[in-house]
């Protein structure tokens, strides 16, 4: 027997899926938009929340089930169950006799669609209320007091697979296989849902905007239990972007909004570069969404006209922040913001730290910083920004006491969607009080750095690579000295097996600074320490450096640091680390490798729409005479 598996069926069955999911996402959030304005939730937890119960059901109907998902397949169980919100909602009552009808119904179709996403087309759902199939009830059902038993049986049947797939039109002359339609293979229904998506996605790509699906069938045969495959495609024409509209802009000008986007009439239409020129506004801070619509016919000279729709968010915000550390104590940050000076997404930001709190003995061993950095998009072409920062600090290490005051300006320019260079000027003025003595500095640097980053995740990377380096000419006008820093690093992440749930990470990086007479003639802050939850942990800030007969730390004129992690995910939100990491500091600008450090532990991971808080504890491998025998720190973010 040869069963059409009807488009529109498959297509309200994968729509009723994921509006579910969709629903689910909402509701998440529903209490938190309900509570009073003071009230908060983060990270699952509700804080400041009133005692006010929730309102009760209208007409609360509770059920017992019973269900058999007919498999002992353990995916394919999770999968029917997870469809099934009466499974779902096992414990909560339903609103009247017909709402508990009304899921029932639902839940069938929704068992259908993920028998079908498993290649289970021939699958059969009974489900039963009061021990009656839910087909024979009455319009208006009614049931007895107490639980209403519902029954529910699948009998899943065998998984079906591709025999022919013809594809025409257009999408003719192409390999299916590339479509993951293979002969043999397990015809899942989502397979061929993306199948025809990625077909007009590839004549999209070909600048033919309004390519379409004419036809996409599949054929279930039950006497051999496979699944023909038939998927015809339009084109349409080549052409051009045409005009480009902004709406909805108040503050921002939206002559800008276009010019930052680089969406250009007379350009080949390519849906890739639509998705960035997206990407590339949101990143602005400026909106609170971004969409980019494309008209649904060619405009008379045959170019597509376009309109990006944008939303503003707030411009004005401030925030605060911490980080805490067994070793470097408690830091404290605070920030005050605004992204939308001029009406072109200049942004200013001022912020101020105080570090170091409960690491020495009082107020007088801890550092602060206050600073100020403006940034102008666009500044130099749509490709770059402009940057200008001013910063004093009073830095309290156990290397070195410093007072200093920054200013720099300089700009980034992007090269491609991987690669950037900045440059620019700095000048500082440092006073410091370090084993070689009271000493002021007045430097003029000249900082240049190339990066080039491929990261599919800049908070959370699971593939791709970062790879980055700089130099930073300087002269020193106190002692008429001139040297340079060259600093190169690169760290790289592989995702392991089909969920991707471990994580390789690794880095390495390196460091030398020539010219000088002696490391004296270099302010103390341009040296190079390591140690700390951002180099080697199980180390003080710091720790690891060169050191003088009194066993005072004294920075060094190079560096090589590496570090390896393990990133496991055990849930959707809990992950776990192990990690290794090993640095040495050397006096002059080649490493002698006569002093290696490593530290080594464990670290937690909490998941988070802004990036995993991390929680690492680690110990020293080879600890100094008077050094801490572990450390623990915390942060937002990965460590690398």
């Amino acid at each position: 027997m040869r069963q059409r598996i009807d488009r529109p069926r498959l297509g309200f069955a994968f729509w009723r899926a994921g509006t579910s999911l969709a629903l689910a996402s909402t509701l998440t959030f529903l209490p938190v938009a309900a509570s009073p304005a003071f009230a908060f939730k983060i990270f699952g937890m509700r804080f400041f929340e009133s005692n006010e119960e929730e309102p009760d059901v209208i007409d609360p109907v509770k059920y017992t089930l019973t269900f058999d998902a007919g498999t002992d397949d353990d995916d394919l169980k999770s999968a029917i169950e997870a469809s099934a919100l009466l499974k779902q909602d096992e414990e909560q009552p339903v609103s009247g006799n017909l709402g508990l009808v009304i899921k029932a119904r639902d839940d069938r179709d929704r068992i259908l669609a993920a028998l079908y996403e498993n290649a289970r087309y021939g699958g059969v759902v009974d489900i039963s209320i009061n021990g009656t199939p839910i087909d024979s009830l009455p319009p208006i059902p009614q049931f007895p007091a107490g639980a209403v038993p519902v029954n529910v049986t699948v009998r899943p049947g065998p998984a079906f697979t591709f025999d022919s797939v013809t594809l025409r039109g257009d999408a003719a002359g192409r390999n299916p296989a590339d479509y993951g339609l293979v002969q043999g293979a397990r015809a899942d229904s989502t397979v061929i849902i993306r199948a025809g998506e990625k077909v007009v996605a590839d004549l999209k790509a070909q600048s033919r905007p309004l390519a379409h699906l004419t036809d996409r069938q599949a054929i279930a045969d039950h006497t051999t239990n496979t699944v023909d495959v038939v998927i015809a495609a339009e084109g349409g024409p080549v052409a051009d972007l045409g005009d480009v509209k902004v709406t909805g802009t108040r503050d921002v000008d939206a002559g800008f909004v276009k010019y930052y986007s680089r969406i250009n009439a007379g350009q080949p239409y390519s849906p890739e570069q639509l998705t960035k020129a997206a990407d590339r506004l949101r990143q602005l801070g400026v909106f609170s969404s971004v969409t980019i619509r494309e008209a649904d016919k060619l405009a008379p000279d045959g170019s597509l006209p376009m309109t990006i729709e944008v939303s503003e968010g707030k411009m004005r915000y401030f925030g605060a922040g911490a980080q805490i550390s067994t070793i470097d104590g408690l830091g404290l940050q605070g920030y005050w913001g605004h992204r939308n000076l001029f009406g072109r997404a200049e942004s200013l930001r001022i912020e101020g730290a105080i570090n170091g709190i409960g690491e020495g003995n009082g107020v007088n061993d801890i550092g602060y910083s206050l600073g100020a950095a403006f940034a102008k998009p666009g500044a130099f072409g749509p490709a770059s920004t402009f940057t200008a920062s001013l910063k004093a600090a009073i830095n309290d290490t156990d290397a070195f006491y410093a007072t200093t005051v920054t200013a720099a300006a300089g700009a980034t320019f992007e090269l491609s969607d991987f690669d950037t260079v900045s440059g620019g000027g700095e000048v500082a003025a440092m006073q410091v009080d370090d084993p070689f003595g009271d000493n002021f500095y007045l430097t003029a640097a000249i900082p240049l750095e190339y990066v080039r980053d491929t990261r599919d995740n800049k908070l959370n990377p699971t593939t791709g690579y970062r790879a980055m380096i700089n130099a930073k000419p300087t002269y020193e006008f106190e002692r008429g000295t001139f040297f340079s820093s060259f600093e190169a690093s690169g760290s790289a992440y592989r995702a392991i097996g089909a969920e991707e749930r471990v994580v390789l990470a690794g880095r390495l990086g390196a460091g030398t600074i020539v010219g000088a007479p002696t490391l004296a003639d270099i302010p103390a802050p341009r040296r190079f320490y390591l140690g700390g939850g951002g180099s080697v942990r199980g180390y003080g800030f710091q720790d690891i450096s060169p050191r003088n007969s009194d066993g005072e730390a004294v920075g060094g004129r190079s560096y090589v640091l590496a570090s390896a992690e393990v990133r496991v995910s055990i849930t959707e939100t809990i992950g776990i680390v192990p990690f290794l990491d090993v640095g040495t500091v050397s006096r002059d600008a080649l490493p002698d490798f006569s002093d290696i450090r490593a530290g080594a532990g464990v670290g937690l991971r909490y998941a988070t729409p802004f990036g995993p808080i991390r929680l690492d504890v680690a110990v020293p491998l080879h600890r100094y005479d008077a050094g801490d025998s572990f450390g623990i720190y915390a942060g937002i973010g990965q460590s690398f």
